[in-house]
């Protein structure tokens, strides 16, 4: 069932109220006169990315006091399903910061520890909602902390977060074959990196890592990054303002804080999705031609005319739909109980016929 959620401040509710009705006025009139942005756009899709565009574009102007910035941020978002056969329970005071949702029926004997989007800087309520809907179609308990945002904290605070939680999982009892590494945008970018740091750490390899429209390069890379901007609820600029807060004004290389510049050889598959009119699109085919070369197990799904996280429409888009199946038949065939899931017709990157393990 869908509810909008209002909140905070006046003067953020009245702007973010004005800015989804003008928006939804524009793409309703739009569709009306057969000029939609892409053909294969329904109205609740163009709408929802014109809006979180603006959303975040407004965001960033409060970014002299980020309270304000996040507040905003969080001022208005729908909610299409509860999913209240997902229950959500706060960490323990001997566990990382963060919060459980477990599903009331499971469908896997995995764990799914899942670091949520939002550039490192936010950690919105919609990304709170995309973990609970995570629980319920993997049909698995996930773990999602509360890793520690910039600019407030740059890098390596949540590299050191990430891997702090992937500890406290093995400390739990939860076997690394049984740990399934997830992210989403920026969270794809913490899971990748801390897949890559396992090793050094000396921690064993997770069963699989899923990436999730993941930002794998803080740096320039793609005619994509600037010229999907007019498809895309995220904008270009954006990548290059979230790197700089990463760094923290750190003389950084921008490969060394960037799963493009990984050593990925050894490494249990990765799984990746994404969006064909998304920002990220090149970066993330770059990575996954780069971890392939590196004899990597890796397989890149993209699906054409959807943008940037477009998993979050649920089951009220088919893409949407699609791609939270994949993500539960590729934890099948990571844990032995699935045939290999046939190449899709959105695979564009492709090494999981060979072993995994």
């Amino acid at each position: 069932m869908s509810r909008t959620i209002v909140q905070g401040r006046l003067s953020h509710r009245l702007r973010s109220l004005y800015t989804s009705a003008r928006i939804a006025a524009q793409v309703s009139l739009r569709h009306l006169l057969g000029r939609r942005t892409l053909p294969a756009w329904p109205l609740l899709f163009e709408y929802g990315t014109l809006f979180w565009r603006a959303q975040f574009n407004h965001a960033l102007r409060l970014q002299h006091d980020m309270d304000a910035c996040r507040a905003y941020f969080d001022s208005l978002y729908s909610v299409f399903d509860d999913y209240a056969d997902v229950t959500v329970r706060p960490s323990a005071a001997d566990e990382p910061r963060g919060h459980w949702y477990l599903p009331h029926t499971l469908h896997s004997d995995v764990t799914v520890l899942h670091f949520h989007g939002g550039g490192y800087a936010f950690h919105a309520a919609v990304s709170r909602h995309f973990a609970r809907m995570l629980a319920h179609y993997l049909g698995a308990p996930v773990f999602a902390p509360d890793y520690r945002l910039t600019p407030e904290h740059a890098h390596p605070a949540q590299l050191d977060d990430g891997l702090a939680a992937y500890r406290h999982l093995l400390v739990r009892g939860i076997a690394p074959q049984r740990i399934v590494l997830c992210g989403d945008s920026a969270g794809g970018h913490l899971a990748l990196m801390t897949l890559a740091q396992l090793a050094a750490a000396g921690l064993p390899q997770p069963l699989l890592t899923m990436g999730i429209s993941p930002w794998t390069d803080i740096g320039r890379r793609g005619a994509s990054q600037f010229g999907n901007d007019a498809y895309d609820m995220v904008q270009g600029y954006m990548t290059l303002l979230f790197a700089a807060w990463l760094k923290g004004g750190q003389a950084l290389d921008d490969a060394a804080l960037s799963p493009m510049g990984q050593d990925y050889r050894g490494c249990s598959p990765i799984y990746l999705q994404a969006g064909g009119r998304e920002i990220l699109l090149d970066m993330i085919r770059n990575f996954a031609h780069s971890v392939a070369a590196q004899g990597g197990t890796v397989r890149l799904d993209v699906w054409p005319d959807m943008n940037h996280e477009f998993h979050s429409y649920g089951q009220h888009l088919p893409a949407s739909r699609d791609a939270l199946q994949r993500l539960r038949e590729a934890i099948a065939w990571a844990r032995g109980e699935a045939s290999l899931p046939p190449a899709h017709a959105c695979t564009e990157c492709d090494t999981w016929s060979n072993p995994a393990q």
